[in-house]
Order: C-alpha cells, then structure tokens, then sequence
C-alpha cells in the first residue's frame, strides 16, 4: 500500500464511475442547448472579496468553508471557488456582456472546493452543474431555469425528487421581516445555540435554515416571510407557480425555505431527495437581482439561476437502480489473435477499424487466446474478431456475437458493417 492517499475530502473517480459521470455530463450539456444556453468556464481561484461581498459575509460558506490563501504579489487574497455564481457575474460584468445582449443564458459543470466535514454526498472538492440567466427576471425567466433543471432530473429517469419553493420578497420586505424575526427570537436567546445567537444579530433569517433540531422546534412557530410581503412580490410568486403548474412540475410550498446565500431575492427554490438521509438537497437556486451592484456594476442586473450538486445526484441515481442498465465498459469489438506472430497483424486491423469510427481495443501484454477471451468478457466487449492463420491468408474474419455466442465469417469491410449498426451499438446508451 503506498504511503501517499487521496486528501482528506476528496476522491478518487475510476472509469466505470466515470463513465456515469460522462453520461450525467451528456444529459445536461444536451439539455441546455436545447434551452439556449451556452457553457462558461471561469477560473478555480478568485479574489476573497468578490466571495464576501457577493455570497454575503454572514453565511456559513465565507465564514468557516472557503479555502482561502495569498500568494498575490500586492498581498490580495484569493479563495478556491466555493460556488459559481458569484464568478459567473463577476466575469459577465467584466467583459460586460449587456452591452452585447440584453440577456444571456450561461450554463456551467465545475469543480468547487469547501472546508466542509467530509461525508457521504458532501466532499471538499466537489462538482455542480448550473445554468445563470443574466438580464431579465421575470417570473417566465425564473420559471425557465427551474424547468430547466427538473428535465434534466426526468431525462435522467429520476423519481420522488421534492421541488420546493418560496418568495423571499425584496430588500425592504425582508428588513421588515427581519424586525419579525427578531422580535420573535430575542425571548428565546438562552437556549439558541452558538451559531444561531451570532445569526439573530447579523441575519435572522438564517436561523430559519438551522438544521438543529432544538432550534427547528422554535424555528417552528416563527413569523412567515410570506405575512410580510408587498402585493408586487406576491403576484410575482404567483406566476412562477402558475408556470409550473402549467408544465406540469408539481412543488409544495415551504416558507421556511431561504438558502444558504445572501444574494437571493423573490423565488427561491430547492429540490431534495428522501434517499440522502439528512443531507437531502440535490440543488436549487432562485433569483438574485443585487449581485451584480453587490459586485460593483453601477447598475442592477436581473438574474436567476439554479446549481446542482453532481455527487448528490449520482448517489441519488445509483440508489435508485438507473446505472443498472449501462454499460459504459470496453469496446464494440475486441480483437483476438490466435498466436504473438500475428500480432502486428492483429494491430492493423484494429486500427482500422478505429480508423472506421468503431471503438476497439486488443491485447497488449502478449497473452494466450484463453487469456485474451476472459478479458474481452471482463471488460464487456459486444464482439470478438479472431485474427489466425487463414485469416490473414484469406482476408475472411471469424466475428463472434460475445452476447449470443452466434459466429459468422466475413472480409473486414462486411465486420465493420455489421459493427455500425444499431444493434451493434446498444452499450454507447450511456
């Protein structure tokens, strides 16, 4: 066993994992260009203030999760990304893309890294994919990404998600909300906990968020963000359910739900699973209009968006059996030869048949035919071609059927026929 490991928090992916990671990776970069949106990549490491100012420094993220260092000749801080939103905005403000378009659709699939206690779904390095719909917030562009995001979770085959949703109202519905929550929390000051008594000063509303189960029996009959809304915002809210409610997506509505980032405003919303154990998001977003001021633009930027975490998701898959049926394992055909004298034979004619577009693979270790078949059926080839004697004498090729066991012999151009079509391709269903 080597002395060296995996650092704590992260994790190895070996090829048949990864191979469900590429399929997952396909729906979504299928899916958003369906929707219009086009993929950004932003860099790992930022400057700590724009995290700060744009997550909010009263969150658990900026306060106790980034991976923060200063390598920055003019003594700047920089921070490992902890999420993607921030970043999308700075880099839309920077090559100031409004100017170019009123709106822009941008989607993402990123690394993320976060001082969280490792556990299962939850790593310090970790994945998201997520779509960002900069300029417009109506209720319809809202509705977009959140439409957006449940057909990927139904391309995938995913069943009992929970979406839930809620309005968190503009900055002066919130203040006065608040005030609220204030007043409702200060008699029970003694027995908050720590984190929840230092939130009740700098943000109230992320008590509701507590996953204490003492402070969630006294989060349970707080004021509702709802009973403190303007008719504007409630209307608002309304479309976007009636949008959904139109496409079908059934929600319940929670309002209790505020996420864990300051950037939000109006619907928020959020999808879970029951297979996760505690830990039950997959992903949510909602709208998030004063980013961009938050970020230094010298004007608001409608905006809303909805992030995914990759690992949660394929844990909630694998649990629901939908990886059963791939199989993402070896090629099409692998090639045989009957003894190591044909083996450049043997080399050509697999290239060619890459060269033809049709995945292959052969042995490279000099091993017997017996061993050589074991590991065409270890890694779950569809065909064998059997490279001998006569058949580089004769140009005909015994083709074997690995599933059905039928054989048949024909020149190559008849194999790599039979190997393009359809049936031939069955294993590519990733």
């Amino acid at each position: 066993m080597s002395q060296y490991q995996a650092v704590k928090g992260t994790r190895d992916i070996f090829p048949e994992e990864a191979a469900q990671w590429k399929y997952v990776e396909g729906i979504v970069h299928s899916l958003a260009s369906l929707y219009g949106f086009s993929e950004i990549r932003t860099p790992v490491f930022e400057y700590t203030e724009l995290f700060q100012r744009g997550i909010g420094a009263t969150t658990d993220i900026v306060g106790k999760e980034m991976f923060t260092f200063q390598p920055d000749p003019k003594g700047r801080s920089l921070t490992l990304r902890p999420e993607m939103t921030a970043g999308v905005m700075r880099a839309a403000i920077q090559k100031n893309l409004l100017s170019l378009a009123p709106v822009h659709k941008l989607y993402y699939i990123s690394e993320l890294f976060r001082k969280e206690r490792p556990q299962a779904g939850r790593q310090r390095q970790f994945s998201q994919f997520g779509a960002e719909l900069i300029g417009v917030s109506s209720p319809a562009a809202v509705a977009e990404v959140m439409t957006l995001m449940m057909q990927v979770f139904e391309s995938l085959g995913l069943h009992g998600l929970k979406l839930r949703v809620n309005t968190l109202g503009d900055t002066a519905d919130r203040l006065r909300y608040r005030e609220a929550l204030q007043g409702y929390f200060a008699p029970y000051h003694s027995v908050l906990d720590e984190a929840s008594k230092e939130r009740l000063e700098k943000n109230p509303l992320r008590i509701l968020d507590s996953k204490n189960p003492a402070v969630q029996e006294i989060v349970a009959g707080a004021p509702k963000l709802y009973d403190y809304l303007h008719e504007v915002a409630v209307r608002d809210f309304e479309k976007v359910l009636f949008y959904l409610e139109e496409r079908g997506i059934a929600y319940e509505i929670d309002h209790r739900l505020v996420r864990g980032l300051d950037y939000y405003c109006y619907t928020a919303f959020e999808v879970t699973s029951s297979e996760l154990g505690a830990q039950d998001a997959i992903g949510g977003g909602g709208r998030y209009d004063g980013l961009a001021r938050e970020l230094g633009s010298s004007s608001e930027v409608p905006a809303s968006g909805f992030a995914v975490g990759m690992e949660r998701l394929l844990m909630t898959m694998e649990k629901q059996g939908l990886f059963a049926a791939l199989n993402p394992h070896g090629p099409v055909v692998y090639v045989v030869v009957q003894s190591q004298e044909l083996a450049d034979n043997g080399l050509q004619v697999a290239y060619r048949l890459r060269k033809a577009g049709i995945m292959t693979d052969i042995d490279l270790a000099a091993r017997s035919m017996k061993a050589q078949m074991r590991e065409a059926n270890r890694i779950r080839a569809s065909y064998a071609l059997f490279i001998g004697t006569t058949e580089v004498e004769t140009g005909l090729y015994s083709l074997k059927n690995l599933v059905t066991s039928e054989q048949t012999t024909l020149s190559l151009e008849g194999v790599m026929e039979i190997l393009r079509e359809p049936a031939a391709k069955e294993f590519y269903k990733l």
